[in-house]
């Protein structure tokens, strides 16, 4: 498995374990690299998406939920909302992830960890993040 796969995998565990315990981060993080082996590029990479994630999560999770027509974040199931977190944060705030690489690794988690539909909603909801960010941009130039 690539390493920044193996990190996504990582970072989704990572948020999806701050969002059910409520913890911090740091705590999180602390626990978890405690439990495994892991590669240091792979462990950076993952603290580095949740990270990013957790920092901006006001926002992401705005944009998700402006965007998911007839579902309300808390009624997301757990795992779903974690994938659309860091799929929303690959979209917007990192330019060294092409849009469909993002979306891409999001609908594989999704299809991994999540339901036999889970894969469509995702892949969905992050196409409109998408299609929002790109008019967001021709809009400010």
């Amino acid at each position: 498995m690539r390493k920044r796969t193996r990190a996504r995998e990582y970072a989704l565990q990572l948020l999806y374990e701050m969002d059910i315990t409520g913890d911090s981060a740091g705590t999180v993080l602390g626990r978890f690299w405690q439990r495994r082996k892991y590669n240091p590029e792979v462990r950076d990479f993952a603290a580095e998406l949740v990270g990013g994630t957790f920092a901006n999560l006001t926002q992401i999770d705005a944009l998700i939920a402006e965007h998911s027509e007839h579902w309300e974040m808390d009624r997301m199931p757990t795992i779903d909302r974690n994938i659309l977190r860091l799929g929303v944060y690959e979209l917007l705030y990192r330019d060294d992830i092409p849009p469909k690489v993002a979306i891409n690794e999001a609908v594989e988690l999704a299809h991994k960890f999540s339901t036999s539909d889970s894969g469509k909603f995702v892949n969905g909801i992050l196409d409109k993040v998408m299609t929002f960010k790109q008019i967001s941009v021709i809009d400010s130039e």
